[in-house]
């Protein structure tokens, strides 16, 4: 996996990632202790606020920066959004009232939610060979993970020396680090003349062209579903581990933290095997089984649970089996979600690729949106077990839709027809036929919907 890093504007991207995610987990230690001095025990709901405004951020701004990058320059973009990213953590510690917290996170978020896309959609122009793009791809996921496992560990040794609002300093070196390394970057740009392409779209339509690229074509309705598979079971792991470990189960912050980092290692494992393993079979074989294991086990483990708080079970099995499936969780929901950029390289031209990896941002964040709330306020309202298994059941159904709406044969090359296009058109210079002809299918200005028994 690491021979990806061979690659000299790969290497220096993927370290102003992993920078940059070492500040924004310093940031989110640093604004639970700056909720706690400005909410006092109010500071769980300031937090749960500023989750939800980072997730409206998340969904309503995402497909802005997918317009706007197929005009900019990306890495002037990328540099940008860093800069103002660095400038509004430096403002966090000066606040004094918790609407300045919420106004300052809508602002940061969103320069994230500007960044994230267009970074993601810059790495397959940086890495245009599919099995080393499947390797970055893992690569992004195990940094994810060690962020989520080391960054709190890093938090709690800078505060034995100084104080909480140094942790935003962190985080503004990060963000300015990152900046660094992509300024210090050629990055390649898309070549929109090239055969079968076709220009960025006009701004406006361009807000909406990701989505109608992505639910116009098959393969990503079905990603969309396995979206919501991953939502499911996992807020049920990011919402209620704590509720579980620290209330029915009585046990420490540690147990926490181990709980926690048994999901995360379940999530690097995959993404260690998942390269090796696709390079042997197709997205689809990994994705819809994972997501179906997904399911599964929530259900499952919510008997567990269910029995063990019912004490139908040896009470000392309860929280190693609850570790353990927290571990393959894990590893499900890693093989569901880490090849989903594979889809999307497939599904679009370059420079279009920013506004589809856009709407993958927002709707994936969408189905987020949907299922945090959920399992908080039925966790209070039906119980732990009751809560865990209906959200397995709703990712064994999502799992299910996907399988339905993304077709087993999915080829790349498709014969397809263009009646309303002149014999003469560019595009069909290299036709076999006047009119009909095959190459790599996706959807654009010249190609509006799906083929359907040859049509176009």
């Amino acid at each position: 996996m690491l021979e990806v890093l061979a690659d000299r504007t790969y290497r220096r991207l993927f370290a102003a990632q992993v920078i940059a995610l070492a500040g924004t987990g310093l940031l989110t230690v640093a604004l639970a202790l700056l909720a706690y001095d400005l909410a006092g025990e109010r500071a769980g709901a300031v937090l749960g606020a500023a989750l939800a405004v980072k997730m409206i951020a998340y969904v309503g701004v995402a497909p802005l920066p997918g317009a706007l990058a197929a005009r900019l320059p990306r890495r002037a973009l990328l540099i940008a959004l860093d800069v103002v990213r660095a400038a509004v953590a430096l403002l966090l510690p000066f606040v004094t009232e918790v609407w300045q917290v919420y106004v300052l996170i809508f602002a940061l978020q969103s320069a994230s939610a500007a960044f994230t896309p267009t970074f993601q959609a810059t790495i397959p122009d940086v890495l245009p060979d599919e099995a080393r793009y499947t390797r970055a791809l893992s690569l992004s996921r195990l940094a994810y993970d060690l962020e989520n496992l080391l960054s709190p560990t890093l938090a709690a040794l800078l505060l034995t020396v100084v104080s909480y609002h140094s942790l935003f300093v962190g985080t503004v070196a990060g963000f300015l680090a990152s900046a660094a390394l992509v300024f210090a970057t050629r990055l390649p740009r898309p070549d929109p003349t090239r055969a079968g392409e076709s220009p960025p779209a006009p701004f406006l339509r361009g807000l909406t062209s990701g989505a109608r690229i992505y639910l116009a074509t098959p393969r990503l309705r079905g990603l969309l579903a396995l979206n919501f598979a991953v939502a499911s079971a996992g807020a049920m792991v990011i919402v209620n581990t704590v509720v579980i470990v620290r209330g029915p189960l009585g046990l420490d912050e540690p147990a926490l933290a181990l709980a926690m980092g048994c999901f995360g290692a379940g999530s690097m494992a995959a993404a260690l095997l998942l390269p090796r393993l696709l390079d042997r079979t197709g997205d689809r074989q990994v994705m819809l089984p994972a997501a179906l294991g997904l399911g599964g086990l929530t259900v499952a483990l919510s008997a567990v649970l269910g029995a063990g708080l019912a004490g139908d079970a040896p009470a000392d099995w309860l929280w190693p089996a609850l570790l353990c499936g927290w571990a393959l969780l894990g590893l499900a929901w890693s093989a569901v979600q880490t090849p989903g950029g594979r889809l999307l390289r497939r599904s679009a031209h370059a420079p279009d690729r920013p506004a589809l990896f856009a709407a993958q941002f927002a709707l994936s964040h969408a189905c987020w949106l949907a299922t945090y709330p959920l399992a908080g306020w039925l966790g209070g309202a039906a119980g732990l077990p009751a809560t865990m298994a209906l959200l397995g059941v709703l990712a064994l159904l999502a799992a299910l839709v996907a399988a339905r709406l993304w077709p087993a044969e999915d080829p790349e090359v498709i014969p397809h027809a263009h009646p309303e296009l002149p014999p003469d058109h560019p595009h069909l210079r290299a036709a076999a036929g006047p009119h009909r002809h095959a190459h790599p299918f996706v959807i654009d200005d010249l190609h509006h919907g799906w083929p359907v028994a040859g049509r176009a």
